[in-house]
């Protein structure tokens, strides 16, 4: 059997993918291999976990060329990754990583590990554990410090809105998180970049991505920057400013229009993680709905929607 000849290596396992998908629309066929068993989070000691492409040596010149044709090459010479997706998420979350698999990893939906049949893609499931408890630990301390004249309940009711489902999916929103996630073809096609519970959790992988590479400082860092206006704004108008259901019947009321619906459309997801759905409507029109880990987060996330749409 004639060996094969190594044309390209790389520590991402999703790079490796991709280079290979390339190979192949160019018919040449190729095969991944690597020193290490693949681990929960992508290592990089000493290059011991380098993936490898190798392709047969009648064709590793062809290959090569493939290559080298997507790459970009810099006005200094340098010559960057074959594909680097990422760097407008860089900059939009002001952290730069050192070790870009992480990031990869933590943008990496089951749908995509799933739909992976080599078994070298894994998802993000186990970085939205670790992102949830840094988040969390993050926020209290924050609290603690900064809200010395809060009471528990107080400090408590502040950090379920700040950590919810809700609000982290809008932040996701906001650093436009959907567009950079790795999806397998059924969640893209049923819209997975755009729905709550999925943003959420990939914003939670994000922080335990920023932890794993730059520790808990360069966390905190982002947290900080992340949601210290939201704490701003509650340290202001109080943690009652949170009610959005009050406030949408009120507006309601002012307005001389019967008082809310709220409906329970559906839920999806495990017993221990589920989310729930909810319509706000008023005269059986709908206002807005919203999905949240508790029927009462999801309500107060629909009034928010819906006070957005009536106020605007």
């Amino acid at each position: 059997m004639t060996d094969l000849v190594v044309i390209f290596r790389t520590h991402s396992d999703i790079e490796a993918q991709i280079v290979r998908g390339l190979l192949e629309t160019h018919g040449v066929m190729s095969v991944i291999s690597s020193d290490v068993p693949h681990s929960i989070f992508p290592l990089s000691v000493d290059g011991l976990s380098a993936v490898r492409i190798s392709v047969h040596p009648g064709e590793a010149d062809e290959a090569l060329r493939i290559i080298e044709a997507h790459r970009t090459k810099l006005k200094n010479g340098q010559v960057v990754r074959l594909r680097d997706e990422f760097e407008g998420l860089q900059q939009a979350i002001g952290y730069r990583f050192r070790d870009r698999g992480l990031l990869e990893h933590a943008m990496t939906h089951t749908s995509r590990a799933n739909e992976d049949v080599s078994g070298g893609v894994v998802d993000n499931e186990s970085m939205e554990f670790l992102g949830d408890a840094v988040l969390g630990f993050i926020v209290a301390d924050m609290l603690f410090h900064d809200f010395p004249q809060f009471d528990e309940g107080q400090k408590s009711k502040t950090k379920a809105s700040v950590v919810s489902t809700a609000t982290l999916a809008k932040q996701a929103e906001r650093l436009a998180l959907g567009d950079h996630l790795l999806l397998g073809r059924g969640e893209e096609k049923t819209g997975g970049r755009r729905k709550q519970a999925l943003l959420a959790d990939t914003y939670e992988a994000l922080i335990a991505a920023i932890y794993l590479d730059g520790g808990v400082e360069h966390a905190r860092a982002f947290i900080v920057r992340e949601f210290g206006p939201m704490l701003d704004e509650v340290q202001r108008d109080g943690v009652g400013g949170q009610d959005y259901k009050s406030a949408l019947q009120e507006l309601l009321q002012s307005r001389d229009l019967p008082l809310p619906d709220y409906r329970l459309v559906g839920s999806v997801g495990p017993d221990h993680r589920k989310q729930f759905e909810i319509e706000v409507s008023v005269r059986g029109e709908s206002l807005a709905t919203a999905t949240g880990a508790s029927k009462k987060e999801a309500e107060q996330e629909a009034a928010r929607a819906a006070l957005e749409k009536l106020r605007s």
